[in-house]
């Protein structure tokens, strides 16, 4: 017997899904995938096979396949709520030490800004870079706020928003609590930055979602959900991290945002459609469906 939780804000309305775990797939794939699992909202990971802005030889070819694939997804009736660009890997870097590696890494966001503005979405994910072990963290940090005031306010001039993510300590020396984004959040002092709360990441450090609710009011308008061990980013049930109570606490706070399903671990590369279905499925026994 299918049991419904009594929702006042969230829905299968409000979960969408990254294309990033299907990179051994072709979009096509991802999309039939969605499809397959009654999911419309896509949170668009800029990156090869999919779509790499660098493949393009022209800003008119790059237009022409913009339009393309936004043509593809309208049409199975789905929408872009996030547009992430790859920035975990190198080379990229907005805390880099050397200027012409920040530089050229601010650029890249820069233009990413505009490039999902083509896409249709006005919210951009991104990170606060990490910085070098063998220099004091201040460094990296102050070189961090840095670029993201000069994307904030690009993104502001644009109707934008910068919507950045809390990493774990094995990625990053930078933002890895509540604490740190609080902070962070201070000295960047824009309108245009708001918050992505990573369960995962957030249960390695101790927070809590009520602590990033409570310091952040107001700010907190993405989660990325999967389960852990605390680590990994698992299909729910296959790890520890109390996935109803985090529902729930969204539900007091009346948080109304997506919610993206980063099943993102090596060992869903294979298939990741069932990943993506087994949590899915889940999700369809608590919240209403999509209307």
């Amino acid at each position: 017997m299918k049991v419904i939780f009594n929702m006042n804000k969230l829905s299968m309305q409000n979960i969408s899904v990254m294309n990033v775990q299907y990179w051994h797939y072709s979009f096509e794939y991802f999309l039939d995938s969605m499809e397959e699992c009654g999911l419309h909202n896509i949170e668009l990971w800029a990156g090869a096979p999919h779509f790499y802005y660098e493949d393009y030889s022209c800003p008119h070819d790059r237009t022409r396949a913009i339009t393309a694939l936004r043509k593809e997804i309208e049409s199975r009736d789905m929408r872009i709520v996030m547009f992430t660009p790859e920035q975990l890997n190198y080379p990229v870097n907005i805390a880099g030490r050397d200027p012409a590696y920040r530089s050229r890494s601010i650029a890249y966001f820069m233009r990413h800004l505009e490039i999902a503005a083509e896409f249709g979405t006005e919210r951009m994910f991104i990170t606060s870079g990490w910085g070098l072990l063998d220099e004091p963290r201040e460094e990296s940090w102050k070189r961090s706020v840095d670029s993201l005031q000069q994307l904030s306010q690009k993104a502001e001039s644009m109707g934008m928003k910068l919507v950045i993510e809390q990493l774990q300590p094995y990625e990053s020396n930078l933002v890895t609590s509540c604490q740190d984004m609080q902070r962070l959040f201070n000295e960047v002092d824009s309108d245009a930055l708001q918050c992505c709360v990573d369960v995962v990441a957030m249960a390695v450090v101790g927070d809590t979602l009520q602590d990033f609710f409570t310091s952040m009011e107001g700010k907190v308008t993405h989660i990325h959900f999967a389960d852990g061990n605390p680590s990994g980013h698992y299909v729910w049930g296959e790890g520890n991290l109390p996935m109803m109570d985090y529902i729930h606490v969204l539900e007091e706070n009346d948080y109304d945002g997506f919610l993206t399903l980063e099943i993102n671990d090596a060992i869903y590369w294979d298939d990741p459609h069932c990943s993506i279905e087994r949590t899915a499925h889940y999700l369809h026994e608590y919240l209403p469906g999509h209307n």
